[in-house]
């Protein structure tokens, strides 16, 4: 082995301890590999493959797993693994000359307590048998989804619901709640406005194409799109994407974590 050291320019013992790094790999090249399979059980875990870094950083540390976020994000770098981005955003859904209430969150998206403000939205998924159509309700509080409803349509019963499922889940609403939505045509029909006179809960509208008005509705949708409508893609029907739909949003509300939650998910 001298005289092939004596080639290559480098110390014998140079040489021996290069090969006994590698056949004794170090204490952070072991933990690395543990860390790699936590890592990608974690990542390839139900519903999470829509993780980045951040998020199966802070799965780890929930599970008592102490690692620095940056170390996350180097071996997912390495693991050639990555959550999702969202997509561009939807197109308007709206009615400029809609008649409206007023806005009474005024971008104040949060909640002192349980059913006291709830927004909603709708959106849009593209099937082989044509558009469908998502809407959801969401309580402010925790963020959890109370209510949502797919179709084939964007009539007002879509809207309706969506509404009726988060009452039904909430055993009913008291007096004081705040319902916020976009002026789509949905939420400014007559049917939907006397329903939550029923229910006894204010009106709230936001402004003429300010989608910053609705941005806790807008995100949700933004969620849902990168993380389950876009990540799958290939929908085949209404059915499908309900069923689907169905699924995320159970995932959603009882185990994806939350950063406004304090990292747990929206129903703890």
């Amino acid at each position: 082995m001298d005289p092939i050291c004596a080639v290559l320019g480098c110390a014998p013992s140079t040489y021996w301890a290069v090969k006994r790094r590698e056949a004794e790999p170090s204490a952070r090249a072991v933990r690395d590999e543990w860390l790699k399979k936590e890592i990608r059980r974690v990542w390839e875990g139900p519903g999470r493959r829509v993780y980045g870094a951040r998020k199966v950083w802070t799965h780890l540390n929930r599970e008592g797993v102490e690692v620095a976020r940056c170390t996350v994000e180097r071996l997912m770098r390495e693991l050639g693994v990555a959550g999702v981005c969202a997509s561009r955003k939807r197109p308007r859904t709206t009615v400029p000359g809609a008649d409206r209430p007023g806005d009474l969150l005024e971008r104040d998206f949060t909640a002192d307590a349980p059913d006291r403000r709830w927004v909603a939205d709708i959106t849009y998924v593209d099937t082989a048998a044509g558009w469908v159509y998502a809407a959801f309700v969401q309580d402010l509080f925790s963020r959890a989804i109370v209510g949502w409803q797919v179709a084939d349509h964007l009539g007002a019963e879509l809207a309706l619901d969506a509404l009726e499922m988060g009452v039904w889940s909430r055993g009913g609403i008291d007096d004081g709640l705040v319902h916020h939505s976009d002026r789509g045509v949905q939420y400014t029909a007559i049917r939907y406005a006397e329903r939550l006179d029923q229910l006894g809960a204010a009106r709230s509208v936001g402004s003429k194409g300010d989608s910053f008005d609705n941005a806790a509705a807008e995100s949700l949708n933004s969620l849902y799109k990168k993380e389950l409508i876009d990540f799958h893609g290939g929908w085949s029907n209404v059915m499908d994407v309900t069923i689907a739909t169905m699924e995320w949003v159970a995932w959603y509300n009882t185990e994806r974590i939350h950063s406004y939650c304090g990292n747990i998910p929206p129903r703890e």
